[in-house]
């Protein structure tokens, strides 16, 4: 059962719960009240009150909300086991964008995405509001939401911040102590990459995951909860720009292991200018893939 989903069904029965405690056109608690009261987001709560309006339990007050009248039992939400959870919501919704498929300036419509890639709406708006940073989409000024796009524009632009971040990440893994468990974490990888390029010629369709493996555990020293969020949207495009073009396939991805190699001998080494050099060709190399992805789809 999708984890969001979960939240929002027994905050949506705990709430029911509570109202049935309150007599008719009690004002009810703040948001941030409930919030703690239900151990939930805001988000969660609010989107709680807003099923509970349309159902004609809540009426809106002013700035609060009063109740209209007793919840009754099949009012009550049964949980669901069938929903999706938020990685795969993600990994759905940008494989639909990066399809190219959708043009820039689109509306989203909800309900139908809602649909399509089986979440309940409220997950789905919390999903975009959350995404909302990253370029893709945009709120509209009289609500909802608009796909901006993935323009070559916007390719050039997500690479030159993921240098930023990516260089930033390997210089602080250069740096770690002896100790750190992420040394283990890199030996493990080195590993795969050598296992992958072993049996390179048949199993080359492999390394797209292994990239975004190796990429997720170069930049997990960085604790920045900005950063992070920035960077899942990052890793998941990378992910799939090695999907989008299937020319020389076998040997881009072999060349690339190579280059990830050449990282981790340098860190192993802790040689910080080292394998920052080689994290620059290797994220040159990643660029170029992706802008010539795009042209092959006619969009750069």
């Amino acid at each position: 059962m999708a984890r969001t989903d979960t939240r929002f069904r027994q905050a949506h029965n705990q709430m029911l719960d509570h109202l049935r405690t309150l007599p008719h056109d009690a004002p009810l608690a703040s948001e941030v009240q409930f919030a703690t009261r239900l151990g939930v987001s805001r988000t969660v709560v609010r989107a709680v009150m807003q099923k509970l309006a349309a159902d004609g339990i809540l009426r809106q007050d002013g700035r609060g909300k009063r109740l209209v009248r007793a919840p009754r039992d099949k009012d009550r939400l049964p949980l669901r086991d069938d929903y999706i959870g938020r990685d795969e919501l993600e990994a759905r919704f940008l494989d639909w964008v990066l399809r190219f498929d959708v043009p820039a300036g689109t509306a989203l419509n909800i309900t139908q995405l809602a649909r399509q890639f089986n979440v309940p709406t409220h997950a789905l708006q919390e999903f975009l509001a959350s995404l909302g940073q990253s370029g893709l989409i945009e709120r509209r000024p009289r609500g909802g939401w608009r796909l901006l796009g993935f323009t070559a524009d916007y390719a050039v632009e997500l690479s030159e911040f993921r240098q930023v971040l990516e260089l930033n990440a390997v210089r602080s893994f250069a740096a770690l102590p002896a100790d750190h468990p992420a040394w283990a974490d890199l030996a493990r990888v080195r590993d795969e990459h050598l296992d992958l390029l072993s049996r390179i010629e048949r199993d080359y369709h492999d390394f797209s995951r292994l990239d975004g493996r190796f990429h997720a555990l170069i930049n997990s020293v960085v604790q920045n909860r900005f950063v992070a969020e920035f960077q899942k949207v990052i890793s998941l495009i990378f992910h799939y720009h090695y999907q989008w073009d299937k020319t020389m396939e076998r040997f881009r991805n072999e060349a690339a292991i190579g280059e990830h190699l050449r990282i981790m001998t340098a860190l192993e080494a802790r040689d910080g200018p080292a394998a920052e050099a080689a994290a620059r060709t290797h994220l040159a190399t990643s660029k170029e893939t992706l802008l010539s992805s795009m042209r092959g789809h006619h969009l750069a």
